[in-house]
């Protein structure tokens, strides 16, 4: 990595930090609409709909039930005790279940739900609209 000097090219300073206002604004706008119309039309939002697509992604990719929680946790860009708090509302939305990890009893195992799987499937065509709306191409 190269220290970057701005008062070196004040030009190449500006630019950098348009780019990242642009980033940023689309970021908001993204995660607004798809919190406004994921939570109005399925009762989820940005997070709930990051996991379930994970665990969604997981089942297809390793055709299996379920994560592991350490796992899943960092793919959804929670801290560590926001991503517990996800889960617990999600377990008591019947979304997802928890239980131990057969392999290591310390661990925590995540799969989605009947109701879970559902509400993905029912999800994914508006929150992949609004992406298309939302994001510059």
């Amino acid at each position: 990595m190269t220290d970057f000097d701005p008062d070196r090219d004040p030009a190449v300073e500006t630019a950098l930090s348009e780019k990242w206002r642009a980033v940023l604004a689309c970021h908001a706008a993204t995660s607004c609409a798809i919190d406004r119309e994921l939570g109005e039309s399925f009762g989820i939002g940005v997070s709930e709909f990051e996991l379930l697509e994970r665990l969604w992604e997981f089942e297809q990719e390793e055709h299996q039930t379920g994560s592991r929680a350490q796992e899943l946790s960092g793919s959804v860009h929670l801290s560590q005790s926001a991503f517990s708090r996800l889960v617990a509302r999600m377990e008591k939305s019947g979304l997802v279940e928890r239980s131990l990890c057969e392999n290591d009893r310390r661990g925590i195992f995540i799969a989605l739900t009947d109701e879970g799987r559902e509400r993905y499937r029912k999800a994914r065509p508006v929150h992949r609209r609004i992406l298309a709306e939302t994001m510059p191409g």
